[in-house]
């Protein structure tokens, strides 16, 4: 999942308030730049605030041509703002140097997160070119506010007199502080240099590594023109490969990637010599062109990382998480790692039988993992996937499911907005209403795979949340689920399910905040505690009211047969001895690729790979990372570097979490109530594991996750 795509692409998020009708300065400076250059933004919806609901985009009115020009007069908007306030006379206080820097930047704000969030959803050849021209300016102007002596001058005298502050104005102080010490502030003028040509480079490289992806869903893909070659898929998988096929122009059945190693067609296709090309399609991606870029990235963080005064860029990267340490993050993979791959031997061992029970004699490979491990999988459950899909048709799950489950637990509802234009003729837009009938702000739901869209599932904002600028949210939830042929219906896995309701405890995360300052609101916490939220959220999908609200028959409306639904919830830890040894391989590689140190020369990224999981335990051929290095957009282009743990790290919150709520009566209202005051509301405005102890009492233990995961009976 992408928690912020203006921070993956300009390095490190700037701080950037948004305008409201409560904030004069913002009004002003958009007048006077209106007056200024009347025809470009009279033509332009971005010069101005939105006047939809929340201000929610116009997305009708917004052409890729009206990007440049507002980025370039959002950034000299933002320059003023912030000189004004560096060379303010006063002496520096709260409101008119912190304040005033959360209320700056109004439409270099709402132009960046329009264009990074729609240039994840809908890229093409004009979006990669400005991203490309754009990103380094962006970066230069992020190092011209937080390496200005004289301004961080003015922070400094602020750090240094907040205690008559109360707690969460103390928090935004220490928030800024830190951010232009972690930015190098303290630097000599020859370091900052240094830290500036290396954040330029970072930034091309960032975005370099970001459109090789796009271009590999676009090139890595695979044709069949022989029909029975597809054997073991159903009728409307294979339509949809055909769909695929035509829209893409050409004759036959395109099978297309998703962003992870697995590839969901090995599932079920018969044919294994094409397994095999599709696994290698897969592994193999991107490896030419993001290989040197890869590298260069690592080198260059691990020379900031030095520059800054830490010894690695995971280091640098932890000190400033719940983590702290990589020391920290290395036990608690290294600790699993042996378990997870102890678990996945025996989960291979019984894919073998199966293989041979079939009269093959090959040894198991990861083309062949998902195929036989759903043979295994049918007859230890007898559980046939193309049996439960039906049960499980979208707008049901997110109406009758999700919305139900949403409903239950804090009492609010969702009321389609058809009156909002949408970026996408696909996309869902929603206004979210507490039960009072008091509006919450809005949600967007895009869930089909597409062209020019990124892979996997994420949840961002348009609109942040803030008391300070009188702002609701405005968030979105995307998944890329194949788009079936016109008249079929959206069937979905059992998985599927599971990440709609996890990328949905993002946005409730974004929906739900109530926090004064726009740099503290909703999902804006560190790493290791945001997938907390939507990692919990996951398993109200499996609430026995919740799914038996939503698992219906889309032809005939009848439940899921009570059998049926038993053999699904048993096998619902099943395979998790892979699941979890992909991951913990991810997560190390993307460890050790930033724990190098500066000039570090590194000459084969797939020597690097096997090392660094020899290292650990975890080499374990059947089961490949979840990401290989070239396409691990987590790590080198989507924020995540030296982050990736994170998924682990916060899973022991959610399942510690969900197995208190469930010793307090599940899904009630007032459970609901508690986690939404005490974690969802909060944001970052006060001490993270202080907001889990106030909902749980204590803090987490690493029990529920083990059985979570089926590590620990």
């Amino acid at each position: 999942m992408r928690i912020s795509i203006i921070a993956a692409s300009v390095a490190a998020t700037l701080v950037l308030g948004a305008c409201s009708s409560n904030v004069v300065n913002h009004q002003q400076t958009d007048t006077e730049h209106t007056k200024t250059n009347m025809t470009t933004s009279t033509q332009n919806a971005l010069f101005a605030q939105s006047p939809l609901t929340y201000q929610a985009p116009q997305f009708d009115k917004i052409s890729v041509q009206d990007y440049e020009p507002a980025f370039e007069a959002g950034i000299t908007q933002h320059d003023a703002q912030i000189a004004a306030i560096t060379n303010n006379p006063a002496t520096p206080t709260f409101e008119n140097t912190i304040v005033a820097m959360e209320k700056s930047g109004a439409l270099l704000t709402r132009v960046s997160k329009t264009f990074y969030n729609l240039a994840s959803v809908i890229s093409n050849d004009e979006y990669q070119r400005i991203e490309a021209k754009i990103g380094p300016k962006l970066t230069a102007h992020e190092d011209n506010i937080y390496l200005d002596a004289k301004l961080f001058a003015r922070i400094e005298q602020i750090e240094a007199n907040k205690a008559s502050m109360n707690s969460v104005d103390q928090r935004l102080v220490d928030y800024y502080h830190t951010k232009f010490l972690r930015a190098g502030a303290k630097l000599n003028d020859a370091e900052k240099a240094q830290v500036r040509d290396i954040n330029s480079q970072l930034s091309s490289l960032a975005t370099d590594f970001s459109q090789n992806i796009l271009q590999s869903f676009k090139q890595d893909t695979l044709l069949v023109s022989d029909k029975s070659q597809l054997a073991g898929l159903s009728e409307g998988e294979v339509a949809t490969l055909a769909n695929a096929a035509k829209e893409a122009g050409k004759e036959g059945y395109l099978i297309t990637l998703v962003n992870t190693t697995r590839q969901p067609i090995l599932t079920s296709l018969e044919n294994r010599d094409l397994r095999k090309k599709v696994w290698k399609m897969s592994a193999n991606r991107a490896i030419d062109t993001n290989g040197p870029v890869l590298v260069k990235l690592a080198q260059l963080r691990a020379q900031k990382a030095q520059l800054l005064g830490y010894p690695t860029w995971a280091a640098y990267v932890t000190a400033d998480q719940m983590a702290k340490t990589p020391a920290a993050v290395y036990d608690i993979l290294d600790d699993l790692a042996p378990k997870a791959v102890a678990k996945a031997k025996d989960e291979a061992a019984a894919i073998q039988q199966q293989i041979r029970a079939d009269g093959q004699d090959f040894t198991l490979q990861p083309w062949d993992w998902a195929f036989y491990s759903e043979k295994v999988r049918k007859a230890k459950y007898d559980l046939d996937e193309s049996v439960i899909k039906p049960y499980f048709e979208l707008n049901r799950v997110l109406h009758d499911g999700l919305f139900f489950a949403m409903q239950k637990l804090y009492g609010i509802t969702f009321k389609a907005r058809k009156d909002l234009p949408v970026y996408q003729q696909d996309v869902q837009a929603f206004e979210v209403f507490n039960e009072d009938g008091s509006s919450i702000g809005l949600f967007y739901f895009d869930p089909y795979a597409r062209e020019g869209k990124g892979g996997g599932a994420w949840m961002d904002e348009f609109v942040t949340q803030s008391d300070l600028l009188g702002q609701k949210p405005v968030v979105y939830n995307v998944l890329n689920i194949p788009k079936p042929a016109t008249g079929q219906p959206t069937l979905l896995t059992f998985d599927e399910v599971t990440t709609l309701f996890h990328e949905f405890g993002h946005a409730a995360h974004g929906l739900f905040s109530q926090v004064k300052y726009p740099s503290l609101a909703g999902t804006a916490t560190a790493r290791d505690f945001v997938e907390f939220p939507s990692q919990f959220n996951e398993d109200w999908d499996i609430d026995p009211e919740v799914i038996a609200h939503y698992a219906k028959h889309y032809q005939t409306g009848q439940a899921i047969p009570k059998a049926l639904l038993n053999k699904l919830l048993a096998a619902h830890h099943f395979n998790q001895g892979y699941d979890t040894t992909e991951y913990l391989a991810a997560a190390l590689l993307d460890m050790e690729w930033h724990s190098i140190s500066a000039g570090t020369q590194i000459n084969d990224v797939a020597a690097f790979e096997q090392k660094a999981l020899a290292k650990h335990d975890i080499d374990y051929a059947p089961v490949p990372p979840r990401y290989k290095s070239a396409y691990f957009s987590h790590a080198f282009a989507g924020g995540y570097s030296a982050g990736y743990y994170a998924y682990l790290w916060t899973e022991v919150f959610a399942a510690d979490a969900f197995a208190y709520m469930t010793e307090q009566g599940g899904l009630t209202r007032e459970n609901g109530d508690q986690f939404r005051r005490s974690v969802l509301s909060m944001g970052n405005s006060q001490d993270l594991m202080q907001d889990y102890i106030d909902f749980r009492g204590s803090k987490p233990s690493t029990e529920a996750l083990l059985k979570r995961r089926g590590l620990k009976k």
